[in-house]
């Protein structure tokens, strides 16, 4: 494994790039950003059908759902 670089040492590297590849890099990170939040969306949608399938999902509106995590009586 690479050892650890200095986030002003990342900017020193980022800032030599040219303006072009600084765009590529910049539409990259974007990409890869979106990506990985696509995977925990799909990984939090498996894991509530999951729950559904099991029964041991909880439904209701969003406050009752909350009321019911809190222990609030409405």
């Amino acid at each position: 494994m690479n050892p650890a670089v200095s986030f002003q040492t990342v900017i020193e590297f980022v800032e030599a790039l040219s303006e072009d590849e600084q765009d590529e890099l910049f539409d990259l990170i974007q990409k890869r950003r979106v990506m990985k939040r696509r995977q925990e969306i799909a990984q939090n949608a498996e894991k509530t059908m999951e729950a559904v399938r099991n029964g041991t999902a909880k439904r209701g509106t969003a406050n009752e759902v909350m009321a019911d995590i809190f222990g609030d009586e409405e």
